[in-house]
């Protein structure tokens, strides 16, 4: 179980622990500063702002800048390869890819996603970028890519060559039956199988069975985060809302989609003007963050939810802090 989590926040980075049953604030660090994302993996803590990146060896106690090899500073998502110690992606706006085979210390921008964003125009309705990556999903060395707004990418070498999933638009203009929509907030992929895909977008909550060839609307909502039951590929719960952070909620299914239930026990859902973010499992537990910044936890066994880390304000992101 996870005893230690580290949270990014819009004023620095937090660290905390699980005692007693409950998590309780540890410190600050990196204060003053927007933390975007965050990864940690084999003693490395690496952090994504809008000015690059951060690195700690030594559980978040000192920082260095370690951006040598970005084209653009500003960094959406961090993700550590589960399998291969050492490799991590950064998601950039605008939309761009950097891979990592030195633990964070340099990065290498893939010279194919920028052609992709290039030639498919890719775009941000709140920002003059041109789109930006803000997901990672790992099965052996395929991995997938969300890009908001322009698709879902692949790729079949651990990072380092990226293509659109053939069932892609890549652009807002060519949206189609059994394609995803194109803007995409965030991606999962089953452990039991690389080709099972699913992709929560603003125009929906889509899953694909054979690898991004094809997808299948499983709720028509405006959606950014999906927890998967690793155990059970038909048992999700989503953060599902009306329109951007308008009445979001948690809801769950357990066939696959065809049914929704509410899955908000300790809540008073829906939520006028905020929505979930992200999930994330810790454990035997769900972290949820709020597009308010707001952190909440719940067993997974019995859903209960509850806000933690109140000292925690503007929450963007969570990973797992490992000795």
């Amino acid at each position: 179980m996870d005893k230690k989590l580290i949270l990014a926040t819009a004023q620095g980075i937090v660290l905390c622990e699980k005692t007693g049953g409950d998590w309780r604030f540890i410190r600050r660090e990196m204060q003053g500063s927007y933390i975007t994302s965050l990864t940690a993996q084999g003693g490395v803590i690496l952090a994504g702002t809008r000015q690059g990146i951060f690195r700690s060896t030594d559980q978040g106690n000192s920082w260095s800048n370690t951006s040598a090899g970005l084209e653009h500073p500003h960094i959406r998502w961090l993700a550590s390869h589960p399998q291969t110690a050492g490799v991590h992606l950064a998601g950039s706006e605008p939309g761009g890819i950097f891979l990592s085979q030195d633990g964070g210390e340099t990065w290498h921008g893939r010279p194919e996603v920028t052609q992709l964003r290039n030639q498919n125009r890719w775009s941000l309705p709140y920002s003059p970028e041109a789109g930006c990556v803000r997901g990672f999903a790992f099965h052996g060395n395929r991995v997938y890519a969300a890009v908001e707004v322009g698709g879902v990418l692949i790729s079949e070498d651990g990072g380092k060559n990226w293509q659109l999933v053939e069932g892609s638009p890549g652009s807002t203009q060519s949206n189609y039956a059994s394609r995803v929509d194109a803007d995409v907030h965030s991606i999962a992929v089953h452990p039991t199988s690389p080709d099972l895909v699913y992709a929560p977008t603003g125009g929906g909550f889509y899953r694909s069975v054979d690898g991004g060839k094809n997808w299948a609307l499983l709720y028509r909502c405006y959606c950014r985060a999906v927890w998967v039951n690793p155990t059970d590929p038909d048992h999700l719960i989503l953060g599902p809302a009306d329109y951007v952070d308008r009445n979001g909620r948690i809801e769950e299914t357990l066939d696959g989609g065809q049914s929704w239930r509410p899955a908000s026990p300790g809540l008073s859902v829906p939520w006028p003007r905020h929505m979930v973010e992200r999930f994330f499992q810790a454990g035997d537990e769900l972290l949820a963050v709020l597009s308010n910044g707001e952190l909440l936890v719940t067993p997974l066994a019995a859903l209960a939810w509850r806000r933690i880390i109140s000292e925690a304000q503007g929450v963007t992101a969570v990973a797992a802090l490992l000795p």
